[in-house]
């Protein structure tokens, strides 16, 4: 396609609400395709400018967008689309970025190691009218928070671009910006290093054919200028931020092979860094291709209903409260109801649940779904930046930017370790050889000396395994909230489940209305679906539901109240009634107590209905298992672990319940504050992971030392309130989870070990004698690029025996992410 065969579609930007009108005028924003240079940029603004009635424009080339302040009175946008689209770009409206109090995003590429991210949050916190700016290496982006009205995007891009990277400014519209896929074999950084790796060849032949040195060394002059310029570039901007990265001392071990007459190690010193960096950011890319993923998964567009028929618009551009077509084997673009329509949704993107979900009307859908054979109308009940993907997608990234326990004591010592090696540099080849002699020898191991104390391999070890795991673990539907969490999870040695919508289904259904006094079955239904209509709990929801099934008139209730872990009271006809379990009622008879016995010991939960002084019968409910839940019990067994049963149940029905599951060690009739204290007891031997549904069990998630939430998707309460999310409703991911912390802590332990050995072995064959610079780059550019493949394991599934569900889905995506594999 030719820049001018590309679509153009320009509405006023009124329309959108994407555009904001300013002081000095209206103001677009145009996507630019085809510039390749900053003249291009210097071109487009020079003509947009010279159009009558513009008053200012702003040419980006690092994301191709023009940004257009002009008097819509004397010029239309049309006429500056036509201006840009006949100076040969293609070009098409884009949305205005939101307001966002002077916090930019801008996605990085490049950034190899976190040494690169230090390197840039040093060198951008420089400049005058930033405030703060943080790199989180595992999504690869940067947040800048600036103090300066008047700063702006262009200078942090350029700053970041003298550091040798790319920054490319989010568009804001939905938070998200969908990678741009870039064939491996076409990145610069490849080609400069084969080109480099030519010239050292022949540097090398002219050298062994017995050519004068004045001759062979300009191959490698070339060759170093050509694999060494974003290294030294890179270096000279660390220095700028007071900071000796591995850059610098690879320029350094470079500039002082040289220095000795040394001509093929030094080139070969930054052919073999290049080579190592360049591998090693096509096998870093490759751990956060799982949140590109998840941001493909998003439609561009939505069909909405509108005044005059269906029309295609941005998704965001879709209200709250707007009508969504969505046809069958489309993706759902938003959150929402369904109004019209039956179907089967393919929920595993958010929910890692491989079985589509049947819905109808009343039914939710999420956003990035997938859906059946079956035609729906949608209404949108969040924005596009709300959505539960796009709360996923931030969750991930947020987890990505946190440290782990194990990566905040690698930077400490990192940080430590690296200038004291510099010191011992300095020392060896200025001091000792005014003790020894021999200064070009010395001179040479302290340059060894550099490039073997290089970081690299240390500091990435711990942050690449756990990008990896957690972009593995976002495939299958669970949110680890940071590489803490994962270190947590990995040391548990028990789990204690929630029963009621955990090991349960969290339906509850009416079974059997059994009435004890005057009242028939109905009145008795109808009063208890009155004082419970306003709980939310499930087995309120199950009698409101019961009631509405039989058609019951359910009378007004007044004065309404819950008892927390006990049940509820409310007014009704004049007489205060109470709906709840035997801690509600002070007299329990025999024949009441009979009944109940009865009931529990069949595994259903009897629900008592009564007055102050009289109870006239008892509703019993009960709550199917999930489907899985035995085996993720056995499985967790499998693991070690020790399961406890937490529940304000009756102890019959939860033995019934545990007898079903296989936990063995039951704790029943819990209050909240109960299952705190019980928590707190089984934590003085061992860390326990607490499961609930993450609203209800709060206290006791937040007791554990790793609270895990299940079934959460499109609750928000529920993905704030843990360490570990599970988003779909099924136990059996939580065996998978555990299993995925415990392989990355033992990524990372066997990373560190290996990264500090090498070191080590090294640093003695350097005082010996026995090694040189190549084979001092080799061992550390290719330690570096082995902790990499080692933490790349964790992007397999972590359970071969489950469905791959992140696989089937990523397979409906057009086109297939391109990249190195």
């Amino acid at each position: 396609m030719t820049r001018d065969d590309w679509a153009t579609s320009v509405v006023p930007s009124s329309t959108h609400g994407t555009a904001s009108t300013m002081q000095a005028g209206a103001t677009c924003r145009l996507e630019v395709t085809g510039m390749d240079c900053g003249g291009c940029a210097k071109t487009l603004e020079a003509s947009l400018v010279s159009i009558s009635g513009v008053q200012s424009a702003k040419v980006n080339v690092a994301n191709g967008m023009a940004d257009v302040i002009y008097d819509p009175v004397s010029v239309e946008q049309e006429e500056l689309v036509g201006r840009v689209r006949a100076l040969g770009y293609g070009v098409r409206e884009a949305p205005m970025p939101p307001e966002n109090d002077g916090r930019w995003i801008f996605d990085l590429s490049g950034m190899d190691c976190s040494e690169c991210a230090k390197t840039i949050e040093a060198g951008v916190q420089r400049l005058p009218g930033v405030a703060t700016a943080t790199v989180n290496f595992g999504a690869a982006t940067l947040t800048v928070e600036r103090q300066d009205s008047e700063f702006g995007q262009d200078a942090v891009v350029d700053a970041v671009k003298q550091a040798g990277y790319r920054a490319i400014p989010r568009d804001g519209s939905t938070g998200i910006t969908p990678p741009r896929a870039h064939r491996w074999w076409r990145q610069r950084r490849l080609i400069e290093t084969i080109v480099a790796t030519l010239l050292w060849a022949v540097g090398f032949g002219l050298e062994r054919a017995g050519t004068e040195r004045v001759i062979s060394a300009w191959p490698y002059l070339f060759a170093m200028a050509v694999a060494g310029y974003p290294i030294t570039r890179s270096a000279w901007y660390a220095l700028k931020a007071h900071r000796a990265d591995m850059n610098v001392l690879m320029s350094v071990a470079a500039v002082g092979a040289v220095a000795i007459g040394r001509w093929d190690e030094g080139a070969s010193v930054l052919i073999l860094f290049a080579i190592g960096l360049t591998l090693q950011t096509l096998t870093v890319e490759r751990t956060r291709r799982a949140i590109q993923a998840l941001v493909r998964l998003a439609p561009a567009e939505a069909t909405v209903m509108r005044t005059g028929g269906e029309v295609r618009v941005p998704v965001p551009d879709v209200a709250v409260g707007e009508v969504v077509i969505v046809r069958p084997g489309d993706r759902v673009p938003v959150d929402g109801e369904v109004l019209i329509g039956r179907s089967a949704v393919d929920q595993a993107t958010i929910t890692g649940e491989s079985i589509p979900v049947e819905v109808e009307p009343a039914s939710v859908v999420f956003a990035g779904s997938i859906n059946g054979d079956g035609l729906l109308e949608v209404r949108s009940t969040k924005p596009a930046s709300d959505t539960t993907l796009a709360r996923i997608i931030t969750m991930v990234e947020e987890a990505q930017a946190s440290k782990a326990p194990a990566q905040a004591f690698v930077d400490r010592f990192a940080a430590v370790y690296t200038p004291i090696v510099v010191a011992a540099a300095l020392l060896i080849a200025t001091m000792v050889p005014l003790v020894l002699g021999d200064f070009r020898g010395w001179l040479f191991k302290a340059l060894v000396l550099l490039v073997v104390a290089c970081p690299c391999a240390l500091v990435i070890s711990t942050p690449v395994a756990l990008v990896a795991a957690i972009g593995s673990a976002s495939r299958r539907g669970v949110l680890f909230k940071g590489g803490a969490a994962i270190e947590a999870l990995a040391s548990v040695g028990a789990v204690a489940f929630d029963k009621t919508g955990t090991l349960t289904a969290g339906r509850p259904a009416v079974t059997d209305v059994v009435p004890l006094g005057t009242w028939s079955a109905d009145a008795l239904l109808a009063r208890a679906a009155a004082v419970e209509h306003r709980s939310t709990h499930p087995i309120a929801r199950a009698i409101v539901g019961a009631a509405e099934m039989r058609g019951l008139s359910v009378p007004q209730v007044t004065e309404a109240q819950t008892v927390p872990g006990r049940g509820a009271r409310g007014v009704v006809d004049g007489e205060t009634i109470s709906v709840g379990s035997r801690r509600l009622f002070s007299d329990i008879t025999s024949e009441i107590e009979q009944a109940l016995v009865k009931a529990e010991q069949g595994g259903k939960t009897a629900v008592l209905v009564g007055a102050p002084d009289r109870i006239d019968g008892l509703i019993e409910v009960a709550d199917p298992l999930r489907a899985r839940s035995r085996s993720a019990v056995a499985a967790l067994g499998a693991l070690g672990l020790r399961a406890v049963m937490l529940t304000g149940d009756n102890r019959h029905a939860a033995e019934r319940i545990g007898e079903e599951v296989g936990v063995l060690d039951i704790r029943a009739e819990l209050l909240p504050e109960d299952k705190v204290a019980v928590v707190r007891d089984l934590q003085e031997t061992m860390p326990i992971a607490m499961i609930g549904d993450g609203v209800n069990d709060a206290p006791a998630l937040a007791a554990a030392a790793t609270g895990v939430a299940m079934g959460a998707a499109g609750t928000d309460v529920a993905v704030e309130a843990a360490d570990v999310t599970l988003m779909g409703e099924e136990l059996s991911e939580l065996p998978v989870a555990i299993r995925l912390a415990r392989r990355t802590l033992t990524i990372i332990r066997q990373n560190i070990a290996a990264s500090l050995l090498v070191k080590a072995v090294f640093l003695v064959l350097t005082f010996v004698g026995i090694t040189n610079l190549w084979l001092a780059v080799l061992a550390d550019t290719g330690m570096a690029l082995l902790v990499t493949f080692n933490s790349l394991r964790l992007l397999r599934v972590a359970d071969p025996a489950a469905p791959t569900v992140a696989k089937r889905s990523e397979s409906a995506l057009a086109p297939q992410p391109a990249g190195w594999d």
